[in-house]
């Protein structure tokens, strides 16, 4: 949040930071859902760490130009609440020492609370709450399922896509996180 508040400064914009805090109890079972099927579907199982998803995105950079990922929600946690946005191998060891440290402190649980308190869903609209308010004018208790994938499909990219007006590409992403979820059933973290 810092980071983005110095770039909107060094870019001439207003500074805008937009952010409520709610517990887990207060987040849409339909959001951790989806959250859970846009970003990492093995979240409850892992420790961490998605050793299977990690070799399966070194194959394909292999052969691509576009790079893929493999953090698991815990690892963007760590990275939100702790760390920098940066590619260098320093920093995604602490990125491993901080994921390793939030599982075994906090619990799947926490992680989620965080996680979906201070991702960043839109410039300078921190967490699901407020993006809640301000893009379907409720709480994130009371997401529909359709409103919370909709959420989650802008993840990867905040601040250049938004759940206002999404292009067809979004809304077909949005349809994929819907299946994932149905497919997937409910999801417990304890």
């Amino acid at each position: 949040m810092i980071i983005r508040v110095g770039e909107q400064i060094a870019d001439g914009k207003k500074v805008s930071l937009q952010k409520d805090w709610v517990s887990y109890d207060n987040l849409s079972n339909n959001l951790v859902r989806a959250a859970v099927a846009s970003e990492d579907n093995n979240f409850v199982d892992h420790y961490g760490f998605d050793f299977e998803a990690i070799r399966k995105a070194q194959r394909l950079n292999e052969h691509s130009k576009k790079l893929r990922g493999a953090s698991t929600i815990s690892q963007q946690t760590a990275k939100n609440v702790f760390l920098w946005p940066d590619r260098t191998w320093f920093r995604k060891g602490l990125e491993v020492y901080f994921t390793t440290l939030i599982e075994v402190c906090w619990g799947k649980k926490r992680i989620m609370e965080v996680y979906l308190n201070v991702i960043e869903m839109g410039d300078g609209i921190y967490g699901a709450e407020k993006a809640s308010q301000i893009y379907f004018h409720k709480s994130a208790k009371n997401l529909t399922r359709s409103e919370a994938a909709m959420l989650a499909a802008i993840l990867p990219s905040p601040l250049r896509w938004s759940p206002i007006n999404p292009p067809a590409f979004l809304v077909h992403k949005q349809r994929d996180i819907i299946w994932t979820m149905q497919r997937m059933g409910p999801v417990n973290i304890e």
